[in-house]
């Protein structure tokens, strides 16, 4: 019996292993799961998405992003307003509380690829630098997967 439980956590304890393999840990911060969605050829638009953890005693704040892939890159804040859904850069920075994770995802916080260079592509990866305010830039790599991949949507926080 004991076997068999080990047998059927045994995929849970891989997936967990694999995506703590490829968290960025700076100081009290530690982003995971950086990802994107491919894009059809001509787009001029990309999204960009991952979770960023502030272990810290005090709030952080991402302000900014570089990537080579796009002339533009931005923060921005997806909401559902009287059941339209609106979308805004954050000019100040998106804030990561103190011991909060904060989920950049599609349908909330992202950061937004503008002017894209070339398209991206299923398997592709490329690497951004994210910029915070206290713990200053971090390298990511990007993961890029197929359109309809990774697109559930949570709630993410909406503090600023």
């Amino acid at each position: 019996m004991r076997f068999r439980t080990l047998l059927l956590s045994l995929p849970l304890i891989l997936s967990a292993a694999f995506a703590s393999a490829q968290d960025i840990t700076k100081g009290d911060l530690v982003i995971s799961a950086p990802w994107s969605r491919a894009t059809p050829g001509g787009a001029q638009v990309a999204g960009g998405y991952l979770a960023i953890t502030n272990k810290g005693l005090s709030a952080e704040r991402l302000i900014s992003f570089t990537t080579d892939l796009a002339d533009q890159p931005e923060i921005h804040e997806m909401t559902n307003e009287g059941g339209v859904m609106k979308m805004r850069p954050l000019a100040k920075g998106l804030v990561i509380p103190a011991g909060a994770t904060v989920k950049l995802e599609p349908g909330s916080y992202h950061l937004m690829l503008l002017k894209l260079k070339k398209p991206l592509t299923a398997g592709q990866r490329f690497k951004a630098t994210l910029v915070f305010e206290k713990a200053g830039p971090v390298e990511v790599e990007f993961e890029v997967r197929a359109m309809g991949e990774g697109t559930q949507k949570g709630q993410g926080h909406h503090n600023h």
